[in-house]
């Protein structure tokens, strides 16, 4: 966890009169898992969406890689293997796990000199890449729609993997799974993470994010009100950072045990 993936330097952003950013600046590594944490309309979700692409910075820079970085859309930002993982996911619930996983990128083989799906091929690509993560899925032709929420995460999850993603943004996506579902989403994230793939996840919920996480930032009111590691802090602590009743939490808690 040594080399930088991500690097944000004075980001801010305004829509009109309003500042919903400022300067805010810190960096991730690969491999590592940041739990992004605030109350509602502290900026989390638009700092994300500037990382993705979704939204551009009013003024700051970013370096990807080493390299600046600016993407415009989401295409650009998935192309330098950057996504977005919402709860609301981005599958289609009308085809089977293999389609899914291939959507955009299907292997076509030729028969008779026409070009038709290689099923077998993505098939067993598709079974191999959930074996090696350890997601279990009943039947890979299996329409999505008929697959627990927990499912289609691991399937969105371990598809951003198998093509090459570096750093996988998380908004909330754990709100509507229940608590076995959300204990291996958990596990998931530190298997992702164990590639090498950056993390960062958006929750409201302190224990999902001390369970999971390297690092904790807080943003309060469109700044960084603490940037620590999470074995160095408490769940007390962080609450104090969120709400204001401190301003740096940038050392270990008092009275952490």
């Amino acid at each position: 966890m040594s080399e930088t993936l991500l690097v944000l330097d004075r980001i801010a952003k305004n829509f009109g009169a309003i500042q919903a950013l400022r300067d805010i600046s810190f960096s991730i590594a690969r491999g590592e898992v940041v739990a992004l944490l605030g109350d509602n309309g502290a900026g989390k979700s638009t700092l994300v969406k500037i990382i993705a692409g979704g939204e551009e910075p009013s003024s700051g820079r970013m370096f990807f890689e080493g390299q600046e970085y600016r993407a415009t859309t989401p295409a650009e930002g998935k192309a330098k293997g950057i996504e977005t993982v919402y709860q609301d996911l981005s599958l289609c619930t009308n085809v089977d796990v293999v389609a899914n996983f291939f959507m955009g990128r299907e292997l076509t083989r030729r028969l008779f000199g026409i070009p038709v799906l290689d099923e077998r091929s993505m098939e067993a690509e598709v079974e191999k890449a959930l074996a090696d993560a350890g997601t279990r899925i009943p039947s890979l032709r299996t329409n999505v729609e008929h697959l627990s929420g927990g499912q289609r995460q691991a399937i969105e999850l371990n598809r951003f993997v198998h093509w090459g993603g570096k750093l996988v943004l998380l908004d909330e996506p754990f709100a509507a799974l229940g608590v076995e579902q959300t204990r291996r989403g958990l596990e998931m994230i530190r298997q992702v993470a164990s590639r090498g793939i950056g993390v960062i996840i958006i929750t409201h919920i302190m224990q999902q994010a001390f369970k999971v996480a390297d690092r904790i930032i807080v943003i309060r009111q469109g700044v960084v009100a603490g940037d620590v590691p999470a074995q160095e802090t408490t769940p007390d602590a962080v609450i104090a950072m969120i709400t204001g009743e401190t301003d740096a939490g940038a050392g270990p808690a008092e009275g952490k045990h």
